[in-house]
């Protein structure tokens, strides 16, 4: 790992308390006379002049960085700028991977559809329900279908019982001219959804410090 020299400073979202909305300084570019230091692990070190700040940062093979510049003085903590900036990335990718929106999606069959395609149709609608999205399934009628609307019913019917375990019936059957529609609600309960989510976040927290580790092995 480099000591706290010049180094390019990239465009951050949150360091400490929130959002800001310029580049952070490090290291020399902070210019002011004393810092409000914070330790690597959040400990509030004082009032420090900003040489003494600058020579702990030496000291423990970190970088200074400003996080609050408007404070006074301003506040500034003791990190790994370069793991920081990488960690900041991969949470940020992964929040935008992640990102849960209901989705309705949908799924069209026929009344006398055969056995094959069934299964590949229930298939889907056990995916969708899987990922937290509600399915609409639509049955289509043609010609004579439309005055044997008991075909189609008995079709819902038989799908949603074939996923109830997955999923409830949120909108009961109804014709809507030539066709008829369902929708499907997930079971997955917000509890349920928050602890895989945090299970997935320290899944790949620890692959991203093995990353990290990796890299600063590679660079060696």
């Amino acid at each position: 790992m480099k000591g706290p020299g010049v180094r390019p400073v990239a465009d951050i979202h949150a360091l400490q308390g929130g959002p800001i909305s310029a580049e952070p300084r490090i290291n020399d570019r902070i210019r002011v006379p004393e810092v409000r230091l914070v330790g690597p692990n959040g400990e509030q070190v004082g009032i420090v002049p900003i040489a003494k700040a600058l020579e702990l940062a030496r000291e423990s093979d970190l970088d200074l960085v400003e996080v609050a510049p408007t404070a006074r003085p301003p506040v500034a903590k003791l990190m790994d700028f370069g793991k920081f900036k990488y960690e900041s990335a991969m949470k940020a990718r992964e929040a935008r991977r992640n990102q849960a929106h209901t989705i309705i999606k949908e799924i069209k069959l026929r009344p006398k559809i055969d056995p094959h395609d069934y299964e590949t149709k229930k298939g889907h609608v056990v995916r969708f329900l899987k990922a937290g999205d509600k399915v609409k399934v639509t049955i289509m009628f043609r010609g004579r279908e439309q005055s044997r609307p008991e075909l189609g019913y008995r079709l819902l019917q038989r799908l949603a019982e074939d996923v109830t375990d997955l999923g409830y019936v949120e909108s009961n059957p109804k014709q809507d001219g030539r066709n008829m529609i369902m929708v499907i609600g997930p079971h997955k309960k917000k509890a349920e959804a928050k602890a895989e989510a945090r299970a997935e976040r320290d899944e790949a927290k620890a692959e991203r410090d093995a990353d990290w580790a990796q890299q600063q092995q590679d660079n060696q």
